[in-house]
């Protein structure tokens, strides 16, 4: 009966597929004609030619510094307003406004960064503040929800020792629960940043700023040369502030 059963999933799937690709009348195929394979490879060629002119790498250099500027500004944003709703989303002031938050912080961290961004650019115009603004509202979410379970799991014996002895619930807080909390909230805002500064470098596609936007204007022009020295600069971008967030996190949150 379990195989009957693992056949006819298997079966069920291989018929999803097959009624995926007459759906949406894909040609496979044709990606391996002469005609498409000479074009594909002319096309790659020219990406593989990048521009390095003083006036481009200057260009690179203002949207790169933009787009880091959004991530590490959304991401710090981002960690100040999570680290306030995680707090009555923890239950510490009640069940309703644990519920009412939690269901802020759905909300805020169900809504993609790209359609946060295209929302962003009709309020706050085109340019890095979309983008920022973008990535703070999504990101505060995603911090919200993720401090919040810390501060479920974090011990609460100090934090009641120091109401025992008078201190206030503010002193409780910061002298009691934030430095058991604190190497969980840097190591969660710092892998947050990594994402963030990915995500930074596809925003300008809506029309946020840094070097997305520059991508998305040489690639409508069909300035291949450009394009390609713009993808180097993102991956640049990426991996230094992978390798900055690795050492971080080793020295500061692991010590």
């Amino acid at each position: 009966m379990k195989r009957l059963a693992n056949a006819a999933l298997l079966l069920a799937a291989l018929a999803a597929v097959v009624a995926a690709f007459l759906y949406l009348g894909l040609d496979l195929l044709a990606l391996t004609e002469v005609g498409n394979l000479k074009q594909m490879g002319a096309y790659a060629a020219r990406f593989l030619q990048p521009d390095l002119s003083a006036p481009h790498l200057q260009a690179i250099a203002h949207g790169a510094l933009e787009t880091l500027a959004m991530s590490a500004l959304g991401t710090l944003l981002a960690a100040l307003v999570g680290l306030l709703l995680a707090l009555p989303a923890a239950g510490r002031f009640g069940k309703p406004l644990q519920a009412l938050t939690r269901l802020l912080l759905n909300g805020l961290r169900a809504i993609p960064e790209l359609v946060w961004a295209a929302l962003m650019v009709l309020a706050a115009g085109l340019g890095p503040n979309a983008g920022t603004l973008a990535l703070a509202l999504h990101t505060a979410g995603v911090l919200g929800r993720l401090f919040a379970e810390a501060l479920e799991n974090t011990p609460t014996a100090p934090a009641e020792a120091i109401r025992q002895q008078g201190g206030g619930q503010v002193a409780a807080f910061c002298y009691g629960t934030l430095p058991n909390l604190w190497p969980q909230l840097l190591a969660y805002s710092l892998y947050r940043w990594e994402n963030n500064i990915r995500m930074a470098s596809v925003l300008g596609f809506v029309g946020a700023g840094g070097l997305g936007q520059m991508l998305y204007v040489s690639l409508s022009l069909f300035q291949e040369a450009q394009a390609s020295s713009v993808i180097l600069a993102m991956l640049a971008l990426v991996f230094a502030v992978d390798a900055l967030s690795g050492w971080t996190r080793q020295r500061w949150v692991r010590a």
